[in-house]
């Protein structure tokens, strides 16, 4: 074992910290990645969530934070040792066909779920300022969801998105104005309820690839790498074993904070409809504009307006995620030179594929596609990817040959194996369901 004299200055910024501010400050790709995993998409599936079927699927939150934590510890621990993302590993050691289908695909999920995005914030910023069309609110956030990272510098927009995921306590300020049956929460939180209806287990499905994303795996995993870059003292573990102690400590806060803030932002939104539209027999809702509005004559004025405060919140933290891990899938799959701190001359093709996805999402909504089918489809296709590559991400962490001395242990094998089986079958029932026209 290393002496801590020898060790301890090199690696000083990401020991675990004690203290309130210095753990704001460790704090980085986990909590982005669980903060824009509450999307406006997500928004709308946990509303719909708690509107139908009140607190019974309370549990499934429970449920999934282990699965979170595993998968998404194991995807930023694959960036740290590596020094590289999740695509750039899989052009390292599998065949090219493999990676180029997950990032195609994956391309073309976020630009779906992109272009549901931002309909919602439009359709949210409408409720409140109504006076303006919908495609100049879309127009405006696309451009600011691009600018902001191409003209940023990485550790800028980096505290950005940290800052933006703050608006999410918006959903706990509105939770906080309703009225809870507590007693009636912890049975849906600690007893499983199921009903053996297809339409049940079509939400419960809906909110496990809700909070499971391909998205978030490739973006915590290039966070990683791309924080490895910013701080000159930070190495690829398998270049410098010595970090490894204190960077894995780092990962499991940041990962465990961060997908438990996720769940927790997903827990009040469901509490939330449960306790008001559920009991007002409001049981179907679309998007997630729709139960903002639904709120306003049950729950007042002010939950309306931070309910729809929320939406464009998250929502300028989720598109720049899923255009962010777009890029960074399709460029480390072409070789591109990738990553946000990089200048736009010197990744043009890597800020090119931003700009296409969030342009494309923003014409899926001047088309008037519509914007449940698009959700659908983007959950399909979510789902086509996510199996795969959360299979090939446990056959690396596990691999000597690539993780070296960091590859994972038995006990997280089980519970990511776990993970990815459950998600086989929730996307396999989910996308029966959808082609089947349901």
């Amino acid at each position: 074992m290393t002496g801590p004299s020898k060790t301890l200055p090199r690696i000083k910024s990401e020991v675990v910290p004690t203290s309130k501010p210095r753990l704001w400050k460790v704090l980085g790709p986990g909590l982005i990645t669980g903060a824009a995993d509450d999307d406006p998409s997500g928004i709308a599936t946990y509303s719909q969530a708690g509107a139908q079927y009140g607190f019974q699927l309370a549990w499934t939150l429970v449920a999934t934070f282990p699965l979170m934590v595993a998968i998404q510890a194991i995807c930023a621990r694959i960036g740290r040792t590596t020094g590289r993302g999740i695509a750039g590993n899989l052009r390292q050691y599998y065949p090219m066909w493999v990676v180029h289908l997950l990032a195609m695909l994956l391309f073309v999920a976020n630009t779906l779920n992109i272009g549901a995005d931002l309909g919602a914030m439009a359709e949210a910023t409408r409720l409140l300022a109504p006076q303006v069309a919908a495609w100049i609110y879309i127009l405006a956030f696309s451009t600011i969801c691009t600018v902001t990272q191409v003209l940023f510098k990485h550790t800028r927009y980096v505290a950005i998105l940290k800052w933006l995921s703050l608006s999410l306590f918006a959903y706990v300020a509105t939770l906080l104005t309703v009225h809870l049956s507590w007693t009636q929460l912890a049975q849906g939180l600690l007893v499983p309820h199921f009903q053996s209806s297809g339409d049940f287990w079509l939400v419960v499905v809906a909110i496990f690839g809700t909070t499971i994303s391909p998205y978030l795996f490739f973006w915590q995993a290039s966070q990683e790498v791309e924080d490895t870059k910013a701080h000159p003292e930070r190495q690829p573990l398998l270049r410098t074993p010595r970090q490894g102690t204190s960077a894995l400590a780092r990962i499991r806060l940041d990962t465990l904070v961060g997908m438990g803030f996720s769940n927790l932002i997903a827990l009040a939104i469901l509490v939330t409809a449960g306790a008001t539209l559920h009991a007002a027999h409001i049981t179907q809702i679309e998007s997630a504009s729709q139960a903002a509005q639904a709120l306003r004559p049950l729950a007042g004025d002010f939950a309306f307006v931070i309910f729809a405060l929320g939406i464009i919140g998250t929502g300028l933290l989720a598109v720049p995620v899923l255009a962010g891990s777009a890029a960074y899938a399709l460029g480390e799959a072409r070789r591109w030179p990738v990553g946000l701190a990089r200048e736009a001359l010197q990744a043009r093709a890597f800020y090119a594929t931003i700009a296409i996805a969030t342009v494309l999402g923003a014409l899926i909504n001047v088309l008037h596609v519509n914007a449940v089918r698009t959700l659908i489809w983007a959950a399909v296709v979510n789902g086509i990817v996510a199996v795969p590559v959360m299979a090939f991400l446990v056959l690396m962490a596990t691999s000597r040959r690539i993780m070296g001395k960091f590859r994972i242990g038995p006990a997280w094998a089980v519970v990511a194996w776990g993970a990815t089986a459950l998600m086989a079958a929730a996307s396999l029932t989910f996308i029966v369901a959808s082609v089947g026209g349901r």
